[in-house]
């Protein structure tokens, strides 16, 4: 049987892309993102930030682009393969890393938002795969009238 692992996140760069070549000449580009999430402590009632750092590889033409265009606090989409690693860091603790290999990465930034005026969500859009997504709103779906809520079965 198949297996499939897919995760998504969005965050913001923790620092510049860093692209380098592989012997073979293949082009490899790596940063990490950061990702905020807030809960609530239910003993003391106050709101606690908690952040998890991924480590994203992107591959090939899109890693390219990537380092081009992506600068530190750069707001982005990832959607890639996800596993952890474990290794000893160098105060002798063992930690876990959260890695991404990226089949796609996108800037949420629009022209002039990021850090320093940086034009990541520039016309490029995505490096996906072929595809180009835009961030974009959209105007909600009409509301159903009672004529239509009088077909449903339920």
């Amino acid at each position: 049987m198949a297996s499939f692992s897919k995760v998504m996140i969005i965050g913001n760069l923790g620092r510049d892309p860093e692209m380098r070549y592989t012997p073979n000449g293949r082009p490899v580009t790596e940063f990490s993102v950061a990702v905020n999430q807030s809960t609530k402590n239910q003993q003391t009632g106050e709101w606690v930030e908690a952040t998890d750092w991924f480590r994203v590889t992107v591959w090939g033409d899109r890693a390219e682009r990537t380092a081009e265009q992506l600068r530190k606090g750069n707001r982005v989409f990832v959607e890639g393969r996800f596993r952890t690693r474990e290794y000893d860091a160098r105060d002798g603790q063992r930690r876990v890393s959260l890695e991404i290999t990226a089949d796609s990465v996108v800037s949420l930034d629009r022209p002039g938002d990021a850090e320093g005026g940086s034009a990541a969500g520039s016309s490029a859009g995505g490096f996906g795969g072929g595809e180009t997504v835009r961030p974009t709103r959209q105007a909600p779906p009409p509301r159903p009238s009672d004529d239509d809520l009088d077909d449903l079965p339920f």
